[in-house]
């Protein structure tokens, strides 16, 4: 007899198995089993069986995705992804829908991302179509659409088609991802994603490991990013005792300036969820230790995240030749934007500042 957790797992995958479409990032091998290529886990999927990320599966050698619902939508600060150099003090209509290539333990919407992985995780999803979701992003005045909540390379037909209808209106489009990415999802979304967001979680391969990837694939995804012409932005979880020794804060720091210097980094402070409560939260001072240690390693953009008024001049934009304050910032409002009016270059030496400001 299932439990009432177990049946109610059994009950959101119904929901969400009605809900699908034939998938687009896939190869047919023999004896009816498909090979994903959304993420870098490229899971073999045999008839009848789901991949790792639990909603992509097989369903008698045609590979079946999500598609035409949402579990999370809201307009959001484009700084909330986080973008800062992005049309500052834009909003951002925000989707997300179920499921992770990745299961990692300090998840912070892990009620999302690990639905159908664990028992405890679901939110109830709603129909919609793309059409209508980027209406409601018109309707609450945003200028990007976003995808995020949930892991979206795993998700990217049903993105792409909500792009496309963005993109047709006028919108910018981004990716919120944890870079599992491979050269064809990438291939595939750079028609229709203007910006990608990822996670450096770490630079242990160890600790890649326990979150259940590959480093050198997240580094490898973040080189071709930049490559493909996708402006992009990482974010780095400061854990205490997990990932933020000064030694791995500056193999991350030099590994993001030899792909550019220009890239934004968002050093974010960890506070204990899902299966890592026995963590110390990030203290402001660790924040600033790291960003200190990232301008070091010689990054132009580095930024402390989610301690508004705690981190000094390590919120707002600052020029890398004269340092004069471009964009001012508390938390997610912007007090000051000198760019927007400057077309981008620094109104006080004329340097021009990487990023979508206009």
């Amino acid at each position: 007899m299932k439990t009432p957790e177990a049946r109610a797992t059994s009950s959101l995958a119904a929901f969400l198995d009605a809900r699908t479409a034939d998938g687009s990032l896939c190869e047919a091998l023999a004896d009816g089993k498909v090979r994903c290529v959304a993420c870098g886990h490229r899971c073999v999927i045999f008839p009848g069986r789901r991949g790792i990320c639990r909603v992509r599966f097989n369903d008698g050698g045609s590979l079946r995705v999500p598609w035409g619902y949402v579990a999370g939508l809201q307009c959001d600060p484009t700084e909330k992804k986080p973008f800062y150099h992005v049309l500052p003090g834009s909003t951002a209509l925000t989707f997300g829908m179920l499921g992770c290539s990745l299961h990692c333990p300090g998840c912070q919407n892990w009620v999302s991302s690990q639905a159908l992985r664990d028992p405890a995780a679901g939110i109830a999803p709603e129909e919609i179509s793309p059409g209508d979701l980027v209406a409601s992003g018109l309707r609450c005045g945003a200028r990007l659409v976003a995808s995020s909540y949930n892991e979206p390379l795993i998700t990217s037909e049903w993105a792409a088609a909500v792009f496309e209808k963005a993109r047709r209106a006028g919108l910018l489009t981004c990716f919120v991802s944890n870079g599992y990415a491979t050269p064809e999802v990438l291939s595939y979304l750079r028609p229709w994603c203007d910006c990608f967001k990822v996670d450096l979680k770490s630079m242990n391969a160890r600790n890649y490991r326990v979150l259940g990837g590959v480093l050198d694939r997240v580094l490898e995804a973040i080189r071709m990013i930049r490559a493909m012409g996708f402006w992009m932005e990482i974010v780095t979880l400061v854990i205490p005792g997990w990932n933020d020794s000064d030694g791995e804060m500056a193999e991350a720091a030099r590994f993001i300036a030899s792909v550019s210097p220009d890239i934004p980094w968002h050093l974010t402070a960890f506070h204990g969820d899902y299966r890592m409560t026995g963590y110390s939260s990030t203290t402001a001072a660790a924040l600033l230790r790291a960003a200190r240690i990232g301008q070091a390693e010689g990054l132009r953009f580095v930024y402390a995240g989610n301690l508004p008024g705690q981190v000094g001049p390590y919120e707002h934009t600052c020029c890398p030749g004269c340092r004069a304050v471009l964009v001012e910032r508390s938390g997610f409002h912007i007090r000051q934007n000198r760019l927007e009016a400057s077309g981008g270059r620094c109104p006080d030496c004329g340097q021009a500042i990487a990023g979508i400001w206009s």
